[in-house]
C-alpha cells in the first residue's frame, strides 16, 4: 500500500514554482498506527517535501511521543531536556511551555486557561507576542485592526548540549475562529503578508540557501555557527528585530557569568548549511537569535578569490557583525512569496522536518481565545552533517 501525497494549498501571496517540492498532506492513513512500510513511506516523503499535514487526526500524547521517536529511535528526551524549559525561570521559552505529566516529552502550548487535560488540571497557556520580545511594536490602533508579526523564525532546539531536533510534530487539539490579521514586516520594505489567525509561518533551508548569490553561497557552506550557552536565558533581556529574524544589538544580553553554570565543551558549533539525509539538497539552518559567533574557513586550494568574502578565513566574534551577516543571508526567504502560512484546522497533524526549515509563531489572541496544542520534538541522536568537501569546492 502506498500513501497517498497531495500538495499543500498556497495562498496567493506564495511564488508557487518555489513549492514544487515543499509540503504535501498525506491521506489514507492513520499517523498515530503506521505499520513499518507506511512508516517508511512518511519518512522519506517528510525529508523530500520538509512539512507533512495530516487532517482530522485523533492521536494521544503516547502515539505522538512513538511517531516522533520513529524518525529518530536513539532520541529520548525533550529537544530542550525534560522539563527544563519550566525550570529554568530566566528563558524566554518558560511561559510557553507546559509538560504533559505522564509524557515529559510532549508539550502542551497555546493560548487561554485549559482545565482538566491530559493530566494537568489547570494550564494558564499564553501565545508568544511580539509586543514582549520586539524592540518595536505595531501600536494597539493597528493591532485592533489585525495588523501582526512574525515573532521569531527559528529552529526548534536547545542549542547548548543537546542536538538539535530531527522533526517536530504539532497536534492542533483546539483551534479558535477568527480573521485573518496582516503580518507587517516594518523594516522600511513595505513587505506584508495575509496569514490566517494563530498561523505557524514556514520557510524552506534549501530555498534559503538556493536563491543566495555566489558570494553568500560560499561563505556559507564554509561557515559554522557557534551559539551562546543556555541561549533562550542568554536572549531573554535582549528586544528582537521587527521582523522576527534575529535579535537587535543593543548590549542587552545577560553576560555570560550571570547565566546558569555551562562548559564551553558542551556550547553547540553546527555548520550553517545542513545536508539533507534523503535528497542530499542543502539546506540554510541557523537559529539567528541564538548566534554568538562565526567560524568561518579559508577558501578551499584553487576557488577564485575575487569577489570571495573572508577569502581567509575569520572568527567572528563581534555580534553586530554576525548578525548582519546572517540576515543579510536569511532576510531574502522570508520574504512573502517565500512563506507558507498553514492555515489550522481542529485536528491537524503537521510533522516538519526541523532540520530542513525553520518556521515562526505569528498573531495575536486574545485571553478569551482558547487555543491548544500537543508539540514534540526530541533532542536527537547526533549532530547534522554540513556540506562535503565536493560541495565547499563547488561553492566556493
Amino acid at each position: 500500500m502506498a500513501i497517498e501525497l497531495v500538495p499543500l494549498p498556497l495562498p496567493a501571496s506564495a511564488d508557487a514554482s518555489k513549492f514544487t517540492d515543499f509540503g504535501r498532506e498525506v491521506r489514507g492513513v492513520d499517523p498515530g498506527s503506521l505499520s513499518p512500510e507506511l512508516f517508511e513511506q512518511v519518512k522519506d516523503a517528510l525529508y523530500k517535501h520538509d512539512a507533512l499535514l495530516f487532517r482530522d487526526v485523533k492521536l494521544t500524547p503516547e502515539q505522538q511521543y512513538a511517531l516522533t521517536k520513529a524518525f529518530d529511535p536513539e532520541s529520548e528526551s525533550y529537544g530542550h531536556g525534560n522539563n527544563k524549559t519550566e525550570s529554568t525561570q530566566k528563558s524566554i521559552l518558560h511561559p510557553d511551555l507546559k509538560t504533559i505529566p505522564r509524557v515529559p516529552q510532549v508539550q502542551l502550548i497555546g493560548n487561554g486557561t485549559v482545565y482538566n487535560h491530559e493530566g494537568l488540571a489547570e494550564a494558564m497557556l499564553k501565545h508568544p507576542s511580539h509586543t514582549t520580545f520586539h524592540k518595536t511594536r505595531v501600536t494597539p490602533e493597528d493591532e485592533a485592526k489585525g495588523i501582526t508579526r512574525f515573532y521569531r523564525w527559528h529552529i526548534d532546539a536547545a542549542l547548548y548540549d543537546l542536538s538539535p531536533p530531527k522533526v517536530t510534530t504539532l497536534y492542533g487539539i483546539h483551534i479558535p475562529k477568527g480573521s485573518h490579521q496582516i503580518c507587517r514586516y516594518d523594516d522600511g520594505t513595505g513587505d506584508e503578508l495575509e496569514v490566517p489567525l494563530g498561523t505557524t509561518a514556514f520557510v524552506s533551508g534549501k530555498t534559503m540557501f538556493d536563491i543566495l548569490p555566489k558570494e553568500l553561497k560560499s561563505l556559507a557552506v564554509r561557515s559554522k555557527v557557534r551559539y551562546a550557552p543556555h541561549p533562550y536565558v542568554w536572549m531573554a533581556p535582549a528586544h528582537a528585530m521587527p521582523t522576527g529574524l534575529g535579535i537587535e544589538s543593543e548590549g542587552l544580553e545577560l553576560p555570560l557569568s550571570e547565566l546558569p553554570h555551562w562548559e564551553e565543551e558542551r556550547r553547540k558549533i553546527l555548520p550553517v548549511v545542513w545536508k539533507n539525509p534523503v535528497t542530499g539538497n542543502l539546506h540554510f539552518q541557523v537559529h539567528p537569535c541564538g548566534a554568538g559567533e562565526l567560524i568561518v574557513d579559508p577558501l578551499p586550494a584553487g576557488a577564485t578569490r575575487e569577489g570571495a568574502l573572508y577569502p581567509d578565513g575569520a572568527h567572528i566574534t563581534e555580534l553586530k557583525e554576525v548578525r548582519g551577516l546572517l540576515y543579510k543571508m536569511q532576510r531574502p526567504a522570508i520574504a512573502p512569496k517565500f512563506v507558507y502560512p498553514h492555515d489550522w484546522r481542529e485536528n491537524d497533524l503537521v510533522l516538519f522536518h526541523n532540520r530542513g526549515v525553520l518556521h515562526s509563531v505569528v498573531g495575536a489572541f486574545t485571553k478569551e481565545q482558547v487555543r491548544a496544542f500537543h508539540q514534540c520534538n526530541l533532542a536527537a541522536s547526533d549532530d547534522p552533517t554540513g556540506p562535503t568537501e565536493e560541495e565547499i569546492k563547488a561553492y566556493a
